[in-house]
């Protein structure tokens, strides 16, 4: 490697560097289990084979005096068993390293990566064709019937409409084991940002310069702080045919319908909203769907949706359609752009452009507080994965998790499987009990995973004994 190959961080890459703190180091894992105990070894070939078709992935992020920039490098992965705690700090500013790692516990293959690298489109991308090779070499016959395969990635049907919360919507296909030289490859340098938004288009939507209403003061969930700073994580399982079901009846997506029964879990956990009776969430869209791209590097939006309890029906389907009502139209090609557009303008401002790095880490830092104050929760869901057969049928559960500033959960289905993960900075999981009593309410089972934060539970586990921590 020259190490020349070099391009340079967008604001909506930079933020997660402004914002990173102890409590979210702005990481996210993704998870596949697997139906044996993971060989090491065989993992290390697999995510050698994989690495190799990611050319951002061996980038390493460097500061200069106006911007942060990724850089090309010659290092390479080494798997490791799991030995932290999940969405561990990644980006060490004085060390020359890697923005992901690759780890295995028992039958659970892990991504983790820094934010800043990438989304979770370009994660599952790369987790996705990762778990293929490992499997075709784990297994001869996957690997012969792997010639013929279908592509795989995030399949929506059975999940949300367009415009959804599904960073991984994206079909990409991901490659048989030993021959992944002919998948795409997914360069370092390619910014679909840029490509779609900075220069100007005829017959697209223009800024309408409508004013937006003044927001209202937010509920915002306070707690106690792990002590070490370590994401609290509590995983739900449960059958996702049932709990789609229930959206259905409720004429909502998947995903408003969850938002909805969180925003009730955090009112009937916090004992009463007290004078803020306005719960908020940020929601990731994938703008893959809308416009296309095989990059890996961040390509998403958010969208803020809102309730305030108190001013009409406030029953979880009532809520859900609200919320529902709010989202489509925000998500919508043409809005997204129209927000984007303004987003681009402000990062090209020629002011701006000449502001040292420290500077523009202040201001984004301070922004990303104001936008903090607007916001309750947050949730991610990246709908249905599929994989190639056979691969499918070796891949069980799928799991995303996020180190959190708030409350938060992320969903993914597999297998017929739909897994909830929360996580938050705090250890109380009151709003998580309340969720799994909505729904075994309503006769659906739910199995509860949950790691242990606190210094009783992390004390049980050094002394060898076992105890469930339950939600």
């Amino acid at each position: 490697m020259t190490g020349r190959v070099w391009v340079r961080l967008d604001n909506a890459s930079n933020i997660f560097l402004a914002a990173r703190t102890d409590a979210d180091p702005k990481v996210f894992r993704l998870s596949a289990e697997v139906d044996h105990e993971v060989d090491p070894q065989l993992l290390q070939e697999a995510l050698d084979a994989t690495y190799d078709r990611y050319p951002l992935y061996r980038a390493v992020l460097r500061r200069g005096v106006f911007w942060y920039y990724l850089q090309d490098s010659d290092l390479r992965p080494l798997v490791s068993a799991e030995v932290q705690h999940t969405c561990a700090p990644i980006y060490q500013a004085d060390r020359r390293t890697l923005l992901f790692r690759v780890l295995h516990h028992r039958r659970r293959i892990n991504l983790e990566v820094f934010h800043a690298l990438s989304d979770g489109t370009g994660a599952l991308w790369f987790l996705s064709d990762l778990v293929t090779a490992y499997l075709g070499l784990r297994y001869p016959e996957v690997a012969r019937a792997l010639g013929a395969s279908p592509a795989a990635g995030a399949d929506p049907a059975g999940a949300d409409p367009p415009g959804a919360a599904r960073p991984g919507t994206e079909p990409v296909g991901t490659a048989p084991a030993g021959q992944l030289q002919e998948a795409p490859v997914h360069e370092l340098t390619a910014d679909s940002f840029a490509h779609y938004f900075r220069r100007r288009r005829q017959g697209r939507a223009h800024d309408t310069g409508a004013a937006r209403p003044p927001r209202k003061r937010v509920h915002r969930v306070r707690g106690t702080r792990t002590p070490d700073h370590r994401t609290r994580a509590v995983e739900l399982t449960l059958p996702a045919r049932d709990v789609l079901s229930l959206a259905r009846a409720e004429g909502v997506s998947l995903t408003m319908y969850l938002t909805a029964l969180f925003f009730e879990s955090v009112r009937r956990s916090s004992g009463g909203l007290g004078r803020n009776r306005t719960l908020a969430v940020s929601v990731p869209v994938n703008l893959r769907q809308f416009f296309p791209s095989t990059s890996a590097r961040n390509f998403f939006a958010a969208v803020r949706v809102e309730h305030t309890y108190g001013e009409g029906e406030d029953d979880v389907g009532s809520v859900a359609r609200q919320l529902e009502g709010q989202f489509r139209p925000k998500a919508t090609p043409e809005a997204l752009e129209r927000k984007l557009r303004r987003f681009i303008r402000f990062e090209r401002t020629p002011l701006l452009r000449v502001v040292p790095r420290p500077l523009k880490d202040l201001i984004l830092g301070l922004v990303n507080r104001v936008n903090n104050r607007g916001l309750t929760v947050a949730i991610s869901n990246m709908g249905r994965v599929s994989l190639p057969e056979p691969v499918d049928s070796h891949v069980g559960r799928m799991l995303l998790h996020v180190s959190a500033a708030r409350p938060q959960f992320c969903a993914v289905s597999h297998a017929g499987l739909l897994t909830i993960s929360f996580s938050s900075p705090f250890t109380e999981t009151g709003h998580i009990r309340e969720f799994a009593r909505h729904l075994t309410g309503r006769g659906i089972a739910v199995s509860v995973a949950a790691a242990r934060v606190t210094e009783e539970e992390l004390r049980l586990v050094e002394t060898g004994v076992e105890a469930e921590v339950e939600p």
